[in-house]
């Protein structure tokens, strides 16, 4: 009897680009793809903190460089794109929020948040897709959204509305880039406590506001996200496209 062979979810030969990875999501993302055997650009604003990470993934017997980009710059993006060679995978990490109440928020809020969570993750995604589709590379597009672009929240007015924006963008993506071969998904995850989230944590009423959301009973780590980036870079997901996987301990089931 033929048995069915399980696929593969290594990496080797693929490249891959994760934004925003000098820390938090970002590094632990670039750490389980390069662990899977993929060569493994980092990319954010801050050379020194992107250096230090790609230096420690290879220290770790792992291939990965870093790479200086604002993303929120569409000529600096597309001059990226076109002086290297195409990814395999793209993990679009790059974030921000602003949480406060939508009477509160000003022009500069919107841009600020907007501009970085949307714009520049279009941007970016399309320059790796152009990319792909020039070298023939069936690959893969991995969008870092949130379990808030699958429901509200008080003082997230503006993170809501990039992240909802990012699951409609991802479908239509999806759709574009099938004939491709090219596959676009989103990760959502619940509140991640990360060294720019951990002060938000230290309030005691905001911490048990979350906790009773999140049916598994825990505030989310950054572990809990890598093997579900792990799975949409593989070839383990080859039939999954334009969806959204929601890593938020039960909270929108209720």
């Amino acid at each position: 009897m033929d048995l069915p062979r399980t696929p593969s979810f290594r990496l080797d030969g693929r490249r891959a680009l994760v934004t925003g990875a000098g820390r938090g999501i970002g590094l632990a993302l670039a750490v389980a793809l390069a662990e899977a055997g993929a060569e493994v650009t980092l990319a954010a604003r801050t050379g020194s903190e992107i250096e230090d990470a790609a230096a420690a993934i290879r220290a770790a017997g792992h291939k990965a460089d870093s790479a200086v980009l604002d993303v929120s710059d569409t000529g600096a993006v597309a001059a990226f794109f076109t002086g290297r060679p195409a990814f395999h995978v793209l993990i679009n990490n790059a974030g921000t929020n602003r949480p406060k109440p939508l009477w509160d928020v000003s022009e500069a809020d919107y841009d600020a948040v907007l501009d970085l969570n949307l714009k520049a993750a279009f941007f970016v995604a399309q320059g790796a897709a152009k990319a792909m589709m020039a070298a023939g590379i069936k690959g893969s597009l991995i969008h870092i959204g949130s379990q808030m672009g699958h429901v509200g929240g008080p003082n997230r007015s503006l993170y809501c509305a990039s992240k909802w924006a990012m699951e409609g963008m991802n479908k239509a993506f999806a759709l574009d880039l099938a004939p491709h071969g090219i596959r676009s998904n989103t990760i959502a995850p619940t509140f991640i406590e990360t060294p720019l989230t951990k002060p938000f944590f230290e309030d005691e009423a905001f911490r048990a506001s979350v906790l009773s959301k999140i049916k598994l009973g825990r505030i989310g780590s950054v572990e809990d996200l890598m093997g579900a980036a792990l799975f949409l870079a593989s070839d383990a997901s080859a039939l999954i496209t334009g969806t959204s996987i929601v890593v938020d301990g039960g909270w929108t089931a209720d």
